[in-house]
């Protein structure tokens, strides 16, 4: 480092602690805070081994990628959340945001020295080729992660759409690492998606929480009740790794009528926040049974904090994530900028789930299910219609006609309904026991 930057270092340290002054997250905000000074020694510590690296490392170092690394230890070591945004990451960052990037499509971070998948993003090239929630990454390419910050592991996944990568994994329970082959795309994440899964009982996916989420998802709702109102919904979480605060408030809103539905506070009583819901409930207060898993994080797990202790619905599936804290984005004077957390937030009854999770009212786990071979005695087995000299049912014909015409189907929509709930036990077993249990609310609630 040339004398005239050591000097510069030395006099910046020097002035400011003079001063009494230390910089505040905001950009080039300062204020004065004469009993919280910044401590002398530790900066001429800090300075002194700036000068060391600057002539001592093995090769030459410039003065900004040292401040740079310098900065991204700083917030890096705050929590898994905070760092720092170069001009090229701070543009990705804002283009996430939209739901449009370019990559594989995994939310991830660094643990215990690998990357860690928060979770793959919807009907995108890493969820296509079965990357779950809960793997680590140990190699990209012939590359080792340990030993990689987390920027240059996502730098070395990213690429041009159409070129590819190939990962290695470990997951939990498997016998030796997986190895995939993806292709990048271009990323367009359409983060809300509905469907009818029979008359009257639909399903709302919600893949993660972009600035466009709160809208598109009234967007879907409107599409599934075309045909006529809701007898119940289910809100698929699962693997969704959150996002946008207020897309979260905007979900959570679309369904509570009153009160609150989430509190974020921090150190800063000015920043402490309290959201609360606006009259009017999209579905009437008919039921809704909430999936969730573990790669549901953050504003996922918001939703899900508020519709449980509103009692608004049923939380299924199994334990979240725990993310329970805010980041803020902070543009500085360069184009950079700070990720950092400022925040936690809690839910409606006031608790906080960081490092705990959301536990679900009732325990989904995911499984595999098989159809089972056909009972060799169902054709020779009697029933009462079988017995000889039985008496008939004289209201038996009015009674299927009044059911038919309660439910809108024909005999070939019945049995057509019938053999997709088969489908869905062997496709999303989870998915098929919310329907059953959001089948037995409406029941018991007379919708």
């Amino acid at each position: 480092m040339s004398s005239k930057v050591r000097v510069s270092i030395a006099m910046l340290a020097s002035a400011l602690v003079g001063a009494g002054i230390t910089l505040t997250t905001g950009v080039f905000a300062v204020k004065e805070t004469p009993s919280d000074t910044l401590p002398l020694k530790d900066l001429q510590a800090f300075v002194e081994i700036l000068n060391r690296v600057k002539t001592d490392y093995v090769e030459p170092v410039e003065d900004d990628k040292l401040l740079e690394n310098a900065v991204r230890g700083m917030l890096s070591g705050l929590d898994p959340h905070s760092s720092y945004l170069d001009k090229e990451e701070f543009k990705e960052m804002n283009t996430a945001t939209t739901g449009k990037f370019g990559g594989l499509g995994i939310e991830v971070q660094m643990k215990d020295g690998l990357v860690f998948v928060v979770s793959p993003i919807d009907d995108t090239p890493a969820f296509k080729a079965g990357i779950q929630a809960g793997d680590y990454i140990a190699k990209i390419g012939a590359d080792p992660v340990r030993g990689l910050s987390l920027k240059e592991a996502v730098d070395k996944m990213r690429g041009d759409p159409g070129s590819k990568v190939q990962l290695t994994v470990l997951r939990k329970d498997a016998e030796k690492p997986l190895v995939f082959d993806l292709k990048r795309e271009t990323i367009n994440v359409a983060s809300a998606k509905s469907k009818l899964l029979e008359p009257g009982y639909g399903y709302l996916r919600v893949s993660q929480f972009t600035t466009t989420t709160g809208k598109l998802m009234l967007d879907e709702l409107k599409k599934v009740k075309k045909d006529g109102e809701l007898r119940g919904l289910i809100l698929d979480l699962r693997n969704n790794p959150g996002g946008v605060l207020n897309a979260a408030v905007d979900v959570s809103d679309a369904f509570i009528e009153k009160g609150q539905i989430v509190s974020i506070k921090g150190r800063d009583a000015d920043s402490n926040r309290i959201f609360s819901a606006t009259p009017g409930d999209e579905l009437s207060g008919r039921p809704i049974v909430v999936l969730v898993n573990g790669g549901s994080a953050s504003a996922a797990e918001i939703v899900a904090g508020a519709l449980q202790d509103t009692h608004r619905a049923v939380i299924v599936g199994s334990k979240t994530f725990g993310k329970g804290s805010v980041q803020t984005i902070l543009p500085l004077a360069n184009q950079s900028a700070i990720k950092i957390t400022t925040a936690r937030y809690y839910t409606p009854s006031g608790r906080s789930i960081q490092a705990e999770g959301i536990e679900p009212d009732i325990t989904f786990q995911p499984m595999k299910i098989s159809r089972a071979d056909a009972d060799p005695f169902e054709s020779v087995r009697e029933k009462e219609a079988d017995l000889k000299g039985r008496l008939d049912n004289p209201e038996a014909k009015k009674l299927v006609e009044e059911a038919v015409k309660a439910e809108g189907k024909t005999a070939t929509d019945t049995k057509k309904s019938e053999e997709a709930e088969s489908n869905l036990a062997e496709t999303d077993y989870q998915l098929y026991e919310a329907l059953n249990l959001l089948k037995g609310l409406t029941i018991a609630r007379g919708y």
